[in-house]
């Protein structure tokens, strides 16, 4: 089995950032009282001494962006062989759309209770702002970024590899290529849906093909399953033609689609767009920190089975640097990203505050380390999620702090 290595930041006593170390050799300098100890996890060390003529070789930042996780790797090109000094995957947030529908319910129930307060309608500059992204894809850019820059104090990067994705969403909702001016058309035909897929389909029932009736509009593919509010995921039923589909949906899905003549629900469009949305935005932001190259899914490939790599985020990340690393036998880091503030309800227990970095071992031998979760400061308990397991209401007195929370969890892969 291939030797694990394990590499450690430096900076000197200026703060200049220079090349990483092995972390052996960085306990080492600890030991021998050459350095102190700036981060643990990931571990950055600063020396005492200041070096004039630090190495200038280059390292590439490469990034293969994904809707629920992003790989992330540093790769220097050295004279004689090119080695990964870090890489990771960026697990992001899931919980961003439903905190903004919480928190509208409670703007909206606010509203409706201040009877003497006038309706008003764009009211919010923000919402109005022409360029403007939707918090919950730019929070997934910006997490990255924040990655980024911790880096970035870390260690020299001197340019940026990005996988460039590309994917018409148009064109896999309509089914066809549409006209450039037609992206710039809503494909909803109009503000009502309902009335716009009833006039659509003739103001009569596509399945029965009654006329004097009350029209019902069905959602082909159910929101629930990822269906869109568009008008080629509508069509016209009558209610005892509607009733009969409730919790049968996929049986006529595709007899509906060819009667209103759409291509159907395509699987996967919420994860496309995520990526899609807001990359413009972020390519400007790299672009600030350093220089930009793009590349293609296909490159990628091609690197990862011509150079015999496993595939996975992290590793597709090392690909897309186009720098064939000598060993990809690197400790790998899943990367959280928190939020900035803490709800927790408990400021400390036993010396220990909330996502602190502990580790804890079981009766039977089992040692997990992990971020604490939750604080129990009546029986002295905590809940602390490691890579492996959750663990609840273990023993405060029992476990041992490693690392004091700095705004984003570093966890070692297994």
């Amino acid at each position: 089995m291939p030797t694990i290595k394990k590499y450690a930041f430096v900076l000197d006593a200026e703060g200049k950032r220079l090349d990483p170390t092995i972390e052996q050799n960085a306990w080492r300098l600890i030991r021998q009282h050459k350095a102190r100890l700036v981060s643990k996890f990931p571990m950055v060390i600063q020396l005492n001494k200041v070096v004039d003529n630090p190495n200038n070789d280059e390292i590439r930042c490469g990034i293969d962006d994904g809707a629920n996780h992003v790989g992330l790797a540093l790769v220097q090109k050295c004279l004689t062989k090119n080695k990964v000094v870090f890489k990771g995957t960026i697990e992001q947030r899931k919980d961003v759309k439903h905190l903004l529908t919480v928190r509208r319910g409670y703007r909206r129930y606010h509203r409706y209770h201040k009877q003497y307060r006038p309706a008003r309608f764009f009211n919010r500059a923000s919402s109005r702002r022409s360029g403007r992204l939707m918090p919950s894809i730019i929070q997934r850019k910006q997490a990255m970024l924040r990655v980024i820059d911790r880096l970035r104090q870390w260690i020299r990067i001197d340019g940026y590899w990005l996988e460039d994705v590309k994917i018409d969403i148009r064109a896999l909702t309509d089914g066809y290529k549409p006209y450039r001016w037609q992206y710039q058309r809503s494909n909803r035909l109009d503000n009502n849906l309902r009335l716009a897929a009833i006039y659509r389909d003739g103001c009569k029932c596509m399945e029965c093909g009654k006329v004097k009736t009350r029209f019902e509009v069905h959602h082909i593919t159910p929101r629930e399953a990822g269906g869109t509010d568009t008008i080629s995921n509508l069509i016209t039923l009558c209610p005892n033609c509607h009733a009969r589909t409730f919790s049968r949906e996929s049986q006529f899905a595709d007899r509906y689609y060819a009667l209103i003549g759409s291509a159907g629900h395509v699987e996967g469009l919420d994860d496309a767009q995520r990526v899609m949305q807001g990359k413009h935005w972020f390519r400007g932001q790299l672009q600030l920190r350093g220089s930009l190259v793009l590349t293609t899914g296909g490159d990628t490939a091609n690197k990862r089975e011509d150079w015999n790599i496993s595939k996975n985020h992290a590793n597709d990340a090392v690909c897309i640097t186009d720098l064939k690393p000598e060993n990809i036998g690197v400790g790998e880091w899943s990367i959280k990203p928190m939020r900035r503030k803490s709800k927790a309800g408990v400021d400390e227990v036993c010396g220990f505050r909330h996502r602190d970095y502990v580790t804890y071992t079981y009766r039977n031998g089992e040692t997990h380390t992990g971020y604490v979760t939750a604080m129990y400061p009546d029986k002295n308990q905590l809940n602390f999620q490691s890579s492996t397991k959750h663990c609840k209401r273990v023993n405060a007195l029992k476990t041992r702090l490693l690392w004091r929370f700095n705004k984003i969890y570093w966890l070692k892969c297994a």
